[in-house]
C-alpha cells in the first residue's frame, strides 16, 4: 500500500547528465517537479546537479545552452543519475561514452535513461538482460539493435535499479513516481496539481498508481468543487458507488481516505492562493470552501506548520 506522507533525513541527491541535442522538454519535466517539492516540503528535499561528458555546456535541440557544474568522470556517489540524450544519440554513442557510463553506473544507487538516453545505456551494456524502453521513434531500431535487451513499448520501465523513459511526457509520470516514493502520495498531489489541469488528452494513459478509474474521476470532483466540498455520501453518489468502496479504493491507491485527500486538496489550492495571487484571506477561506479565515489559518497551521503570512513573505 502507498504511504500517504513520508519524510526524508537528509536531501537526495540527483545527477542530470545531459548531451547535445538533449530535449529542453525533457529537463524541464524532471527539474521543475523536483523544484516545486522543495518549495512544497521542509528544506531541500531533492538536491541537483547538471553534468556533461566533458564538463561543457550542451546545446538542446532547440538551442538553449545550459552550464555543466562538472563533467561525468567527477561524478560521486550519487542516488540518481539521469542520462538524457536526444537526437544524434548515435554520434554520442563512442567506446569514451560507454566507458564513462560504466564507471558512473557504479557510484549510482539507481540510474534512469530518458528519451534516447536508454539506447547510450544499452550501448554500455548497462541493459543486458532487462527490460527496458526507449523513445518509441527509436523502438525498432532499438530491438534489432541489442538483442540482449527485452523491449516494451511502454511510457515508463522499472528493472531493478535501472528506470528507462520513452520521452519527455513520459520523464513528467517518472518524476512524479519519484517524489511520492521519498515524500509520499500527498506531495505528488499536490506537484501534479501545479503542472496537470482538468483531464488528460484521450488515449494518454494515467500514471500506474493513478489508474483506478474510479480514484481519478473523484480526484477530478473533487478538485472541481474546492469551493463548495461535495460530502462523501454525496461523492460517492455522484460516482456511482457505495462511499466504503470510495474509502476502501482510496487507501489502496494513495494511501489515505477520501476525507483526508479532499482536505489537502482543498489546503493545496489556498496555499497556491496564498502564495501566487493578492486575495485576502477571506476571499481564499470562500474559495477553498472553508467558515472563516481564523478556521483556514488553523488549518494551515497545521498542515504546513506556519501562518498564512509566512507563506506570502516566501
Amino acid at each position: 500500500m502507498p504511504e500517504w506522507t513520508k519524510s526524508t533525513s537528509q536531501p537526495t541527491k540527483v545527477s542530470l547528465l545531459l548531451f547535445d541535442q538533449f530535449s529542453n522538454l525533457c529537463l524541464a519535466n524532471c527539474i521543475e517537479p523536483l523544484r516545486a517539492a522543495n518549495m512544497q516540503g521542509d528544506g531541500q528535499v531533492f538536491d541537483w546537479s547538471i553534468l556533461s561528458p566533458d564538463g561543457a555546456a550542451c546545446r538542446s535541440s532547440s538551442g538553449l545552452e545550459v552550464l555543466a557544474q562538472a563533467e561525468l568522470s567527477s561524478l560521486k556517489a550519487t542516488d540518481y543519475l539521469f542520462v538524457m540524450a536526444s537526437y544524434g544519440h548515435d554520434r554520442h554513442d563512442a567506446p569514451n561514452t560507454r566507458r564513462l557510463l560504466r564507471a558512473a553506473a557504479r557510484k549510482a544507487d539507481r540510474i534512469v535513461g530518458l528519451d534516447a538516453g536508454p539506447w547510450l545505456l544499452a550501448s554500455a551494456g548497462l541493459l543486458d538482460g532487462r527490460r527496458a524502453t526507449v523513445h518509441w521513434d527509436l523502438l525498432d531500431a532499438f530491438t534489432e539493435r541489442f538483442l540482449a535487451v527485452e523491449v516494451e513499448r511502454a511510457r515508463v520501465v522499472k528493472d531493478g535499479q535501472i528506470v528507462t523513459c520513452a520521452g519527455a511526457m513520459s520523464a513528467l509520470d517518472l518524476t512524479l513516481d519519484l517524489i511520492s516514493d521519498h515524500l509520499g502520495m500527498a506531495a505528488r498531489l499536490e506537484i501534479e496539481a501545479l503542472f496537470l489541469h482538468g483531464d488528460p488528452p484521450v488515449g494518454q494513459a494515467q500514471p500506474a498508481r493513478l489508474s483506478d478509474p474510479l480514484v481519478h474521476r473523484a480526484l477530478q470532483l473533487m478538485r472541481d468543487s474546492v469551493e463548495k466540498p461535495m460530502p462523501l455520501t454525496q461523492l460517492a453518489r455522484a460516482l456511482s458507488c457505495q462511499p466504503r468502496t470510495l474509502d476502501r479504493r482510496f487507501r489502496a491507491r494513495l494511501g489515505a481516505s477520501p476525507g483526508k485527500v479532499y482536505r489537502h486538496l482543498r489546503l493545496a489550492a489556498a496555499r497556491k492562493l496564498i502564495e501566487d495571487s493578492p486575495l485576502g484571506m477571506a476571499e481564499i477561506a470562500v474559495r477553498c470552501g472553508y467558515d472563516s479565515p481564523a478556521a483556514l489559518t488553523r488549518a494551515i497551521g497545521q498542515r504546513y506548520g506556519v501562518t498564512p503570512r509566512m507563506l506570502r513573505r516566501g
